[in-house]
C-alpha cells in the first residue's frame, strides 16, 4: 500500500478536502511554535536563513498525516515507521508535536460550525447544556511490553573479580607474595579475564 493509501479517509478519518485544509490551519500555529522553541532555546533570534539546518525525514504534511492515522485507527508507531521507511523514534517525534497542535485547535461538533471543544470540562458543557448523556469507554487496551532484559549480575562478577585481582596484584608488589598467593612468572599487565576473549 505504502504511505500515499494513508490519505484514505479510512486511515485518516478525514476527507482529501478537509486535510488539506486542517494541513493549512496548522502550519502557521506549528510555525510559530517551532520559532518560539527555537529562540528560547538559542536565547536570540534567528542567526541564519530560514530553511538552514538539519531537514526534517517527514514533511509537515506527513507528519500531520502519521498523527491522524495513529489517532483514528490506533497503529503503533512502529508500523508506521515502516510504511515511511523511517525510524520509530521519527514517527513518535512528529505525533508528539502534532497532537497538541490538534489539542489546541479543539474538535469539531457535528451540525454545528461554530462549537470547537478544547477541553473536557468543555465535553461536559456541551452534552449538558444539549442534554446529551455521555458514556465513557472503560475498557482496558492491551499493550505489549518488550521483555525485560535480564539482570546484568555476569559482568557485575566480572568486574568485580577484575577489581579483586587488581589489589591482590598491587598489595603482592607492594609487600612481596603473601601464604596462600601464587608465584609464578611475572606478568604484571596480564588480566586473564580479558585475554581469554
Amino acid at each position: 500500500m505504502g504511505p500515499c493509501g494513508l490519505v484514505h479517509p479510512a486511515f485518516c478519518g478525514v476527507s482529501r478536502t478537509h486535510l488539506g485544509d486542517l494541513i493549512k490551519e496548522l502550519a502557521d500555529p506549528r510555525l510559530a511554535r517551532c520559532e518560539s522553541a527555537l529562540d528560547e532555546r538559542r536565547g536570540a533570534g534567528r542567526q541564519r536563513e530560514a530553511g538552514a539546518g538539519p531537514k526534517y525525514d517527514l514533511v509537515f504534511t506527513d507528519r500531520v498525516l502519521v498523527t491522524l492515522v495513529h489517532l483514528c485507527t490506533g497503529l503503533p508507531h512502529a508500523a508506521l515507521a515502516a510504511l515511511y521507511d523511517t525510524a520509530r523514534s521519527t514517527v513518535s517525534r512528529a505525533i508528539s508535536e502534532i497532537r497538541p497542535l490538534l489539542a489546541a485547535r479543539g474538535f469539531a461538533v457535528p451540525d454545528r460550525p461554530g462549537v470547537r471543544l478544547r477541553t473536557l470540562a468543555d465535553v461536559f458543557a456541551y452534552a449538558e447544556a444539549e442534554g446529551i448523556r455521555l458514556r465513557i469507554d472503560g475498557a482496558e487496551t492491551q499493550v505489549r511490553r518488550p521483555k525485560a532484559k535480564p539482570a546484568r549480575t555476569a559482568g557485575l562478577r566480572l568486574r568485580q573479580e577484575e577489581a579483586e585481582h587488581h589489589q591482590d596484584h598491587h598489595r603482592q608488589r607492594r609487600t612481596g607474595p603473601s601464604v596462600g598467593v601464587r608465584c609464578g612468572p611475572a606478568r604484571p599487565h596480564a588480566r586473564p579475564d580479558r585475554d581469554a576473549y
